[in-house]
């Protein structure tokens, strides 16, 4: 981790110093900084409200950092957009400290960003800009927070997996997580039985249900995403790992949007 790197966060935290505006979310000699910057943006209909995520590797600022946009007023394909622009800017930018800028940049120029996209709910969209959607197939990534009977664990969810006709994969390492891909039927009932039938063991042995489940991303299957053919179960022991599965399924835009932030 270079020394400024650490500047420039101690100056973003003296920047945006009011409440929830800078968070820092992880620090270390490894993976290098992880932050979020909450801002507020003009984007031609009003103020919009984004959040941005960014990882400075070690060897910041000689080369880029790693970027994800959410904001509860766009859409994905929005967020999607300005962090693309924003990661062009970035490349001019290198290789010069350069997150203080990118977002005094992004918060005078996002009105031309979003360009005639306009925020979620505003107005119906063209022929053209609705998403290639394929109807019968939906996906699901939940999180979980542990498993004490593992194997026993284990079994259950690919029993329910083979019996509700559903693909994915089981992602255990530092995070616990299910990507499944089937019928929106299919994956409803497969979050009810991950409810209500008892799964695992509490802290004495007996046997508990599901408490601590969390459902990051629930959502038709795109055209571009891969169809996934199979459920399997793999582990992971490092964050590089755990991306390139997610990139091997096609589906990196979930790895960006909802794995990212929590390593």
């Amino acid at each position: 981790m270079t020394e400024i790197a650490l500047d420039e966060i101690a100056v973003l935290s003296a920047i945006y110093c009011e409440k929830d505006e800078f968070t820092l979310l992880e620090e270390s000699d490894e993976k290098g900084l992880v932050f979020r910057v909450q801002v507020a943006v003009e984007s031609g209909f009003g103020k919009t409200r984004l959040s941005l995520v960014f990882h400075l590797p070690s060897d910041y600022p000689h080369c880029l950092p790693e970027i994800s946009i959410s904001s509860d007023q766009l859409t994905r394909k929005q967020c999607q957009h300005a962090r693309q622009r924003l990661l062009e800017k970035a490349s001019e930018l290198q290789p010069e400290p350069m997150v203080h800028e990118l977002l005094l940049w992004l918060q005078q120029n996002f009105a031309d960003i979003a360009g005639s996209e306009q925020p979620a709910g505003v107005t119906s969209v063209t022929e053209d800009e609705v998403p290639q959607v394929n109807s019968q197939l939906w996906m699901a990534l939940l999180l979980l927070d542990h498993m004490r009977a593992k194997a026993k664990y284990i079994k259950i969810i690919e029993k329910w997996t083979s019996e509700l006709e559903l693909t994915g994969r089981l992602l255990m390492g530092k995070l616990i997580l299910i990507l499944l891909q089937g019928t929106r039927k299919s994956i409803k009932e497969y979050l009810h039985l991950q409810k209500t039938v008892k799964v695992d063991v509490d802290s004495t042995g007996k046997k508990c249900k599901e408490r601590m489940m969390s459902v990051l991303c629930e959502a038709p299957l795109r055209k571009q995403h891969k169809q996934l053919t199979s459920f399997e179960v793999k582990e992971f022991s490092s964050v590089e790992e755990l991306k390139r599965e997610f990139e091997m399924a096609g589906l990196i835009e979930l790895y960006q949007e909802f794995v990212f932030t929590l390593l």
